[in-house]
């Protein structure tokens, strides 16, 4: 214990004399320099602006932090799962609109319909990516300095050790006792070596002994988990990029160009040049999907869904190309996915001269597990008047107790077609983008259904009816007439298709790959040193083996063990 200097100030001896003499007397725990009572405050000291900086990025930094905003990030992810994203699925967003007109904008206000591009995940993204790097870059300096570092002096007294193993080997007459401590030496030395350990001799006047160290692998397998996060950040960040998403609905015999004109929504990253896409073609030949039969025990429940694609690249010859559920089609680094299907009857209107002012497979998208399905027809020119119908297709048609129709079965068993007519204004003269999928009918008369007490008009396939007021006609056609039901593939299908491209993708794939391997490396690597030492005693050799972990191991005693009972027999075997 250190004694005070004969030149204290006189305020401190004052303060020591009424207080503790050991401490002086400004200390957090002692009197006032003034002979007062404690005050009982701490004083911080002051920092200046380059002080903050400094807390600033120590806070930033660490570890405690970094786990902070990993979790930040994770509870930041939940909405975009929640709420529908417009990069994902932007019709989804507009339902979401019609359907919450008073909430949505509040979302909106939030970006919660832009999670993943908001500026206040940007930030938890930024800052995550700012502390993984102020972690890892001074841990790697430290690390790559201890890899070239000596192990240290063996303890002078290696007893103190909590796994400690001693021996006592007798040395025969006439032999030099010193030779035999130092061959031991020798010998523990060559078997920790080929156990993985960095060994480093220490001899001198308390005997010979070697230090040995191993489990540098568990700190290089940390800095590869956390710098592979970090590549992780960079993948997603800079890969993101250069990544597109499209949505498409191609209806059976119909071709989808892989151009921007030819997408019903795009979404590209910022370094995307959406005018200079990669040239290809898809036409949808056929769509399979099976039903559970009626009277099992899920009936109408989906199984197997395929859809047959002929695709085809500039300058190559077609081929064949089938696209699953959770198994897209590669072609030309785009990935082409499944999302939905349904129907798409086909219609043909005739005005009152018996001309053909529309003919198309309209989609109708499914509203239940019963395929009951919802489309519009827009006829904006041909008429005295423009025509908007609004329609449901019924695969199966049934009818409930309220006289209402629905479908009992989404296969094709009994279709039919029901269509309320409007007539007046479409609302798309004045250029305004318009969904292909909804009707406004404000500014347009109602012309059947409804409270016009006329009936709406009721199709089957192949059947023609009379539109109200003399309009013309309208044709459900029957697209395969001839088949043994009279109704198996009457109605053409569609499915719709997300074409995507992930430049990040392969290079995530890699850093996640890379970090599994280092969090391996870190969790089951140990970090140990041992010891070995051989002291003379008499006319006999005293041998200490110890070990001492650097963390949580808890297989060291074992270790220390096996050392010891390997190392002995060893030595004990002459010419060893």
């Amino acid at each position: 214990m250190s004694r005070r200097s004969s030149e204290s100030p006189a305020s401190d001896l004052e303060g020591s004399e009424q207080g503790d003499p050991l401490r002086p007397s400004d200390h957090v725990d002692g009197v006032a320099a003034d002979g007062g009572s404690a005050s009982g405050e701490i004083v911080n000291p002051k920092l200046g602006p380059i002080g903050w900086m400094r807390w600033a990025w120590r806070q930033l930094t660490s570890m405690r932090n970094a786990l902070v905003l990993l979790l930040l990030l994770a509870i930041a992810a939940v909405p975009g799962s929640i709420v529908p994203q417009r990069s994902a699925d932007p019709n989804g967003v507009t339902q979401y609109f019609s359907s919450n007109p008073d909430l949505a904008p509040i979302l909106d206000k939030l970006q919660l319909f832009d999670v993943y591009t908001s500026a206040w995940f940007s930030a938890i993204y930024i800052l995550l990516f700012v502390s993984l790097i102020g972690c890892v870059i001074p841990r790697t300096s430290h690390h790559w300095k201890a890899l070239r570092a000596r192990p240290p002096r063996t303890p002078a007294r290696l007893v103190r050790l909590d796994d400690y193993r001693e021996t006592r080997v007798e040395i025969p007459q006439g032999a030099d006792a010193a030779a035999e401590a130092s061959r031991a030496v020798d010998l523990a030395a060559q078997q920790l070596k080929r156990g993985g350990y960095r060994i480093e001799r220490y001899d001198g006047r308390g005997g010979f002994s070697v230090s040995a160290e191993r489990g540098y692998w568990r700190e290089t397998g940390n800095l590869l988990f956390h710098g592979a996060l970090v590549g992780v950040l960079i993948a997603v960040g800079v890969g993101g990029g250069f990544t597109y998403t499209g949505q498409r609905v191609v209806v059976q015999g119909t071709s989808f160009v892989n151009a921007l004109t030819d997408y019903s929504s795009f979404n590209p990253g910022r370094f995307v040049n959406a005018e200079n896409l990669t040239p290809y073609t898809l036409t949808l030949d056929k769509f399979d999907i099976t039903y559970q039969p009626i009277g099992s025990s899920a009936p109408g429940q989906a199984g197997d869904f395929v859809a047959h694609l002929t695709t085809q690249q500039v300058g190559g010859e077609a081929t064949d190309g089938d696209v699953r559920v959770n198994h897209p089609l590669d072609i030309a680094g785009d990935n082409i996915y499944l999302l939905g299907n349904g129907y798409a009857p086909t219609v043909t209107i005739r005005n009152a001269a018996g001309v053909v002012v529309f003919h198309d497979s309209v989609p109708f998208l499914p509203q239940d597990t019963n395929m009951t399905s919802l489309g519009v027809i827009k006829v904006p020119d041909g008429m005295p008047e423009q025509l908007g119908l609004v329609g449901f297709f019924y695969p199966t048609q049934a009818k409930l107790d309220s006289g209402a129709f629905t479908s009992a079965y989404p296969d094709l068993v009994n279709p039919s077609l029901t269509l309320n007519v409007y007539a007046g204004d479409l609302g798309i003269n004045d250029g305004t983008p318009r969904s292909v999928y909804t009707l406004d009918p404000t500014g347009m008369t109602q012309l059947t259904g409804g409270t016009t007490g006329v009936d709406s008009i009721e199709l089957t396939p192949g059947q023609t009816t009379n539109l109200p007021n003399g309009l013309g006609t309208v044709t459900f056609e029957n697209e395969s007439p001839s088949t043994a039901t009279g109704y198996e593939q009457s109605v053409k299908r569609f499915v719709s298709l997300s074409i995507h491209r992930d430049a990040a993708g392969p290079w995530v794939l890699v850093f996640a790959l890379i970090a599994l391997g280092g969090l391996l490396l870190a969790l089951f690597v140990p970090r140990r040193r041992m010891w070995v030492k051989a002291v003379v005693d008499g006319t006999a050799v005293r041998i200490e083996y110890a070990g001492l972990a650097r963390g949580e191991d808890p297989t060291l005693k074992a270790a220390v063990d096996a050392l010891a009972d390997k190392h002995g027999a060893a030595f004990d075997t002459p010419g060893a």
